[in-house]
């Protein structure tokens, strides 16, 4: 596998964002994310992981971090919403609040998961997703290298070129371990209450916050639209 373009052309990617320290990967533990983390594992990149647990994840994604530590050593960092954030949230908005409006969701995943992912990213240069164009039409422009200028970070996605086929290849061709509900048709999985299986032909990300009807639906940890993007492959 190593051999392939595509897999080079992702190597390039995540070797120039280990170029630029301190660089970090943020991991929410699906396919491509499974197939970046073994890439920086087995090429030993100078990469910390972090991911961020929200507290409602489903117990399959927990269940794949313990896999993922026997299979590569305690290699990803934990990050958790503030307690009294939290508190405050659900005295306010109840525990499902996030279904009452768009507003309210967008106000769970700030306190979740944007609030976290600011303290993860504080003081790094570079910043490796797992992002990729054929994720969703929002995600359409997903370039290789780009600069989030809101948080004044360069990000990198070494996989936003890459198919479904290419990720499942990898994963199946290196048996790295991947989230079980992905065989139950969830291509995009986030927190239990917010993700749901999709249907033949619906959207990728037609599973997220389904009762929604607003277009491009994100929960603010990668803006639809960044400043400046960096549309070439890095050398």
């Amino acid at each position: 596998m190593d051999a392939s373009p595509a897999v080079r052309s992702a190597l390039a990617v995540l070797q120039a964002a280990a170029a630029l320290p301190p660089a970090v990967f943020s991991t929410s533990f699906g396919a491509e994310d499974m197939v970046v983390l073994d890439l920086i594992r087995r090429h030993g990149l100078a990469i910390d992981i972090f991911t961020l647990d929200t507290g409602r994840l489903p117990e399959e994604t927990y269940m794949l971090m313990q896999q993922v530590e026997a299979r590569y050593g305690h290699c990803v960092r934990t990050l958790f919403p503030d307690a009294q954030a939290v508190e405050a949230l659900v005295a306010r908005d109840g525990i499902n609040g996030f279904r009452d409006s768009v507003a309210q969701r967008k106000a769970c995943c700030a306190v979740r998961k944007l609030e976290p992912l600011g303290r993860a990213l504080a003081g790094q240069r570079a910043w490796v997703t797992g992002l990729r164009a054929q994720q969703s039409a929002a995600r359409s422009q997903v370039a290789a290298r780009e600069t989030d200028s809101a948080r004044a970070i360069e990000k990198f996605n070494p996989l936003h070129d890459w198919s479904d086929v290419q990720v499942w290849d990898y994963l199946r061709a290196l048996a790295v371990p991947y989230n079980a509900l992905h065989d139950r048709f969830y291509p995009s999985i986030g927190c239990a209450p917010c993700t749901r299986a999709i249907s033949a032909g619906e959207d990728p990300r037609a599973g997220r916050w389904w009762w929604e009807n607003e277009q491009g639906k994100e929960c603010g940890l990668h803006p639809v639209r960044l400043s400046h993007p960096t549309v070439r492959e890095p050398a």
